[in-house]
């Protein structure tokens, strides 16, 4: 099980970041193998265009968010959490990674990685808030082939010193990255996003190692990104399927049932996941249940994986 640290800050104080840290703790001591956060550096008025979450406690989507929503640096954090823990994952998921030089990020993360000794887990995105690339000067129409390059440059940045590299949007010769990530090929690295499209599979197959879709899929898509995977030269077995629970809140005041939301493992189960993603902040509304909470969490998936 995954815990998706809060975003919106239903449970904790924003500026008590500490309090995510101890969530991880507890997350890690209940036999949790991941925790993720996610990512943003600044938002725009356009962050709720598309209408605010009716209840605060659900997933930040493209649209849906106040724009004075806090978004700590999620490496930092990340970085706390890694020396906080010793077993646990941690992920750096939905990182927006044309928003930061190539060179600066392959460091960064390397640093990340060795200080959590390889436990790390990225996956890189184009992300879709037009305002934030324009607050940080990164042309927003571009930010596919930006994220392309950038993932080549990683690459290169992560193996043999010196690394050189002429694109589009980056050159830079002789440039030596060190040191260098916990494993030889840097952090594991996920793909995903709202559908498998073209690029998504493109990059699973040249860099990945899971997927983690957002939102809910069935068979028929599975099927064909199987199928997609197969012809790219690789088998879905190869990654790690990231699956999650989606919930229905009873109200816009109220938390979500937390059976209920569990009833939706065995589906994806069955369509070949593996790894599960939940939101703490969803079923609970005070961090000092968050320990019990991991706990049912833990106890309820092994009893219903047993039966």
């Amino acid at each position: 099980m995954v815990s998706v640290l809060t975003e919106n800050w239903t449970i904790v104080n924003p500026r008590d970041l500490r309090a995510i840290v101890r969530m991880a703790q507890e997350a890690e001591d209940a036999g949790f193998d991941m925790v993720m956060v996610s990512d943003h550096i600044v938002l725009g008025p356009s962050a709720g265009s598309q209408g605010r979450m009716a209840n605060p406690r659900d997933y930040a989507m493209p649209g849906n968010q106040d724009p004075a929503t806090p978004w700590p640096s999620n490496l930092v954090l990340l970085s706390a959490i890694a020396q906080a823990t010793s077993r646990i994952r941690i992920g750096a998921i939905a990182l927006i990674a044309p928003l930061r030089h190539p060179l600066a990020l392959a460091h960064d993360l390397a640093a990340l990685d060795l200080l959590s000794e390889g436990r790390l887990v990225i996956q890189p995105t184009v992300s879709w808030h037009r305002d934030e690339y324009a607050a940080l000067g990164v042309d927003f129409g571009h930010r596919g082939k930006i994220l392309d390059e950038q993932l080549a440059i990683l690459r290169l940045a992560w193996g043999e010193s010196p690394a050189s590299f002429h694109g589009e949007f980056f050159n830079f010769d002789d440039a030596y990255v060190e040191p260098k990530p916990w494993r030889p090929e840097g952090p594991a690295m996920w793909f995903g996003g709202e559908r498998a499209s073209d690029h998504v599979v493109r990059r699973l197959l040249a860099y990945g190692s899971g997927f983690h879709p957002v939102g809910r899929v069935d068979e028929a898509d599975i099927a064909d990104l199987r199928a997609r995977i197969h012809a790219g030269g690789r088998d879905l077995t190869e990654f790690e399927m990231v699956g999650g629970t989606r919930v229905n809140f009873p109200d816009d005041h109220s938390c979500a049932s937390l059976p209920e939301a569990l009833e939706e493992i065995p589906r994806q189960r069955e369509l070949g996941f593996t790894t599960f993603a939940i939101k703490p902040s969803i079923f609970i509304d005070d961090a000092a249940d968050h320990a019990r909470f991991c706990q049912e969490v833990v106890e309820r998936v092994a009893r219903d994986t047993a039966h």
